[in-house]
């Protein structure tokens, strides 16, 4: 039997194994326009190829290292690698990524650099499971390590997979909004409209014909019909915030859209079949509205089928440090700054406030601070007035120096695994002399690996 010759070598065999390959690779020019771009970096940033190549790299991933730090600029400039350096991108979604990045030049075959080319792998799944491991729980906006917050986010997949009606109950500023959004993201109708409307601020009849919309002729200024929120969003999710504001009469009328799954037009006389989840949310509490006669029983036994509370951030003050560095984190890459946290004396001062506005007030807190703060960490100064230092009462002294430990502690590692373990470098990007680095660790308890990513020689040296 005549022996088969092996099929000869494809030409375009690079191609090949780079379209094949699971992390993202792209090459720019001298002038930062992007030449190539696989199918990895296609799927990772949410952006067509066709649509990437020909746009400067920064336009396409808006990284946090774009700006000043730029892995693949060092490279070009210097023409040597660089491996395994952490940031994040923005997708298409406008979702932050976190990756790793290595970077080399792109030479001809003398030598020549035309350049850069870039390889990136997502850490979304490594970076989640480092968040649960570090007591951090995060899901869309809402970031927590309290236990009360855990179990509320811990049942949420099962929430928004039900599709059952859900009440939200919490004081103002607390997130429901942002807790309701989240379960229909997480939902099977996730992929169609999110609408969130505020009972509270309206009158009876433009809320009912925002809701349900309004035939032509139905009232004087009604020249042509307007569909509402229940027929837009068909198929997504109403959130109705502040519900117990409404009016027994306008109670009347959700009961029954709530219970026919159908809604009337004003000026119509034809039912409209409607397929929209409703989520409720009220920062009162509606059972004693009930008990005192201010919110109809019925309904409220409709809407609160899953009831879920949010506790005020007064009673939770164990995710301040968490919320600041994620409301520093979002504003440092919509504004363009490097603000490096906050020092200790202005994290004392946040943590012996109330918050009245809870995590609302924390962010129109963190956003003034950004107004007056220009680089390095938020200090008192910059908060609004009223934030002189305040110190804790004793018994709550303890509580604030653990949280403060575990914050210096998270917020080193993370320093010292973006540079490889380089101490040199970790204490430069934290701002402080490589001495202090090394008191902190001692002081902290900080177990390292044998090898120091500089040195090469064990850390205890």
């Amino acid at each position: 039997m005549k022996k088969r010759k092996p099929d000869p070598i494809p030409d375009n065999v690079t191609e090949i194994i780079l379209e094949s390959i699971s992390d993202g690779v792209f090459t720019v020019d001298h002038e930062w326009r992007i030449m190539s771009f696989n199918r990895a970096a296609e799927e990772i940033t949410g952006i067509p190829r066709k649509e990437a190549i020909g746009r400067h790299c920064w336009e396409v991933f808006r990284s946090n290292m774009c700006e000043d730090d730029c892995a693949l600029k060092r490279t070009m400039k210097e023409g040597t690698p660089l491996i395994s350096t952490s940031t994040y991108i923005v997708n298409s979604e406008k979702k932050r990524i976190p990756i790793t990045v290595s970077t080399s030049p792109l030479k001809s075959p003398d030598g020549e650099i035309l350049g850069g080319v870039e390889i990136f792998r997502d850490h979304s799944l490594v970076e989640a499971l480092r968040k649960r491991l570090n007591g951090r729980f995060q899901i869309g906006d809402i970031v927590s390590c309290s236990d009360a917050m855990h179990e509320i986010l811990a049942i949420l997949p099962m929430v928004a997979e039900s599709g059952s009606t859900v009440l939200l109950e919490g004081e103002t500023g607390t997130g429901k909004e942002l807790l309701a959004r989240a379960i229909h993201d997480a939902s099977p109708r996730k992929n169609k409209p999110f609408v969130a409307i505020n009972c509270g601020a309206l009158p009876d009849t433009l809320l009912e014909s925002e809701l349900f919309g309004y035939k032509s002729g139905a009232f004087t200024s009604a020249v042509k019909d307007k569909p509402g929120y229940f027929a837009v969003t068909e198929g997504g999710t109403i959130l109705l915030d502040e519900i117990g504001d409404t009016s027994p009469a306008f109670q009347v009328k959700l009961l029954r859209v709530l219970e026919e799954h159908a809604f009337v037009p004003l000026g119509a006389v034809k039912k409209i079949d409607s397929d929209v989840r409703v989520i409720a949310s009220a920062n009162k509490n509606l059972s004693d509205l009930v008990a005192r006669g201010k919110f109809r029983q019925d309904l409220f036994y409709r809407i609160n089928v899953v009831r879920m509370h949010l506790p005020p951030l007064r009673e939770r003050k164990e995710d301040i440090p968490l919320l600041i560095d994620h409301f520093i984190e979002k504003m440092n890459m919509i504004r363009g700054k490097a603000i490096a946290g906050v020092d200790a004396e202005a994290l004392q001062s946040l943590m012996c406030h109330d918050f009245p506005g809870n995590i609302r007030e924390l962010e129109n807190i963190i956003e003034h601070a950004f107004v007056l703060c220009s680089a390095g960490p938020i200090e008192t100064r910059h908060l609004p007035g009223g934030f002189a230092t305040q110190h804790l009462p004793s018994n709550e002294q303890d509580t604030l120096t653990r949280t403060l430990n575990s914050t210096e502690v998270i917020a080193i590692m993370n320093a010292l695994k973006r540079n490889s373990y380089n101490r040199l470098a970790a204490a430069k990007e934290l701002g402080m002399h490589k001495s202090t680095l090394f008191r902190k660790i001692k002081k902290l308890g900080i177990t390292l690996p044998e090898i120091d990513g500089r040195s090469k020689t064990p850390l205890n040296q």
